[in-house]
């Protein structure tokens, strides 16, 4: 059986991309939780929250490093692999990313120095701002890359130039690209997907050393913290996810059929599969649990209106259903079960039952696996479910692809960069395990100790490095009385 060019580069880009995915919305979620840990220590001056300011930060920057590192290799691939879709989104994607690279990497990239390294080089104000800094850069960057995606979903503000290959989208109208029909929709959902992946990734950990009876106090904080940020994520995905659902229903219509196994458009209220497998010869939903009217209730709003079905859409523009239709509802599942433990975890922690509940702590210590899978299996069901089109209704995924693209050649990468991709998690696994293994630092009253007071003071050099903190003059002043000796 010959090798087929197109499977394998669409193998290929889906593979380095899920696991480039594995880093972005930690990096986001992770960064969120940073401020709210220096703000608090900012505040409170209480050394626990210095401890957890600086333990995180470092496990923020081993992630930031493979985000970046894995992420290089797309750009590549829209070169090689997929020259024919480069040129027609040239003009589109030229934009949208330039705006990423420019107001969000280098902002990001910029203050992450100041925040890894500048503990005891800058004041407390000028490395909180630092940290505000490198998390709004993480949400920058999540902005405009998810506004060239959205652009492909739902196509707006551009016309067609050109004809057979090198015909392209043109911007006409840049702020209708931006605040095409979907991004704003997508983009909520990617930011309550980041901020779950970042609270259970923090609850995980947390929850380990508790379980192992180690830096308790500090693990107490980082979990509450956490949980706090989990719990909006939890709440919040539901509803990101239901306005999308929407915008899906009125402009990809075949995506929402295929998602739903909702092959027959019929005259009354669409029913919504809880459960089942779809047959795609057979027509129908096999072994399912379903709720009727529903599907057309949440489409839109009423149990009148009949949803679209796969028998109005052109046999040739179907999607994949199995796919779609599977990761879709595995991903609902998976954030239902999120959103139940993060409730189960705060009636316990108002009954001061938690930290005892060590079955439940083991529970969160694997948890962490829910949102990696669910922030994956999200993008799976809207890629796919997005097929045959790989810019909706204007360019079809095959005829994106290279004319001079050769399957061995696309075959011998793919097995490379498996083998680099393999060495890479196993460096960030083993790295990560190292960080946590060690702990935080056990900081004193007087730590952690900022030497200048500001960032012109260390660019000058006039930072006094060796000079007392200011809880250190604070508890002089205290021990002289009002009336001693200055």
């Amino acid at each position: 059986m010959p090798l087929d060019a197109l499977m394998l580069s669409r193998l290929q880009f889906a593979f380095t991309i899920a696991f480039h995915y594995l880093f972005p919305p930690l990096t986001i979620g992770l960064g969120v939780l940073l401020v709210m840990m220096e703000t608090m220590f900012h505040r409170t001056r209480l050394p626990i929250y210095g401890s957890m300011a600086r333990f995180w930060t470092k496990i923020f920057a081993v992630n930031f490093a493979m985000g970046v590192a894995t992420g290089i290799v797309m750009e590549f691939e829209f070169g090689t692999n997929w020259a024919t879709y480069s040129r027609f989104v040239g003009d589109v994607f030229g934009s949208a990313l330039a705006a990423e690279g420019i107001f969000a990497f280098f902002l990001e990239s910029g203050f992450l120095a100041v925040l890894v390294f500048g503990w005891d080089r800058v004041s407390p104000r000028m490395h909180l701002f630092s940290t505000v800094m490198v998390a709004l850069g993480g949400i920058f960057s999540s902005i405009w890359i998810t506004v060239a995606n959205s652009w492909q979903q739902t196509p707006a503000g551009h016309h067609l130039v050109g004809e057979g290959l090198m015909r392209r989208a043109e911007i006409v109208d840049f702020w209708a690209m931006v605040f095409n029909p979907s991004s704003v929709p997508r983009l909520l959902h990617v930011w309550t997907g980041s901020f779950l992946l970042g609270a259970f990734f923090v609850m995980s950990i947390s929850a380990w050393y508790l379980l192992r009876r180690r830096h308790e106090e500090f693990a107490r904080r980082s979990f509450t913290l956490a949980l706090a940020l989990g719990t909006v994520g939890a709440l919040a995905a539901p509803l990101t996810g239901d306005i999308q659902g929407k915008v899906v229903a009125k402009y990809q219509p075949a995506k929402l059929a295929a998602f739903e196994g909702h092959f027959h458009t019929g005259e009354g209220p669409a029913p919504l599969y809880l459960i089942g497998w779809p047959d795609v010869e057979a027509q129908q939903v096999r072994y399912g649990i379903a709720i009727p009217g529903l599907l057309s209730f949440l489409a839109h709003g009423d149990l009148s209106t009949p949803v679209t079905g796969l028998d109005r859409i052109p046999r040739d523009e179907w999607p994949p259903v199995e796919i779609p239709f599977l990761s879709f509802h595995l991903m609902v599942g998976l954030g239902l079960t999120m959103l139940g433990l993060v409730v189960l975890a705060h009636l316990l922690r108002f009954g001061g039952r938690l930290w005892r509940q060590r079955w439940l702590l083991w529970v969160f210590v694997f948890a962490v696996l829910a949102p990696y899978a669910a922030n994956l299996l999200g993008w799976t069901a809207a890629e796919v479910g997005r097929q045959p089109w790989v810019v909706y209704g204007l360019l079809r995924t095959a005829d994106g692809l290279s004319k001079s693209v050769a399957a061995e050649h696309v075959l011998a990468s793919i097995l490379m960069f498996g083998v680099i991709y393999a060495l890479l998690f196993a460096v960030w696994v083993y790295v990560l395990n190292d960080k946590i293994q060690h702990g935080p630092e056990e900081l004193t009253a007087d730590e952690p100790r900022y030497a200048g007071r500001g960032l012109l003071a260390t660019i000058t050099g006039l930072a006094d490095r060796s000079g007392p903190s200011l809880t250190q003059v604070r508890k002089w002043i205290a021990r002289r009385g009002p009336g001693g000796k200055h």
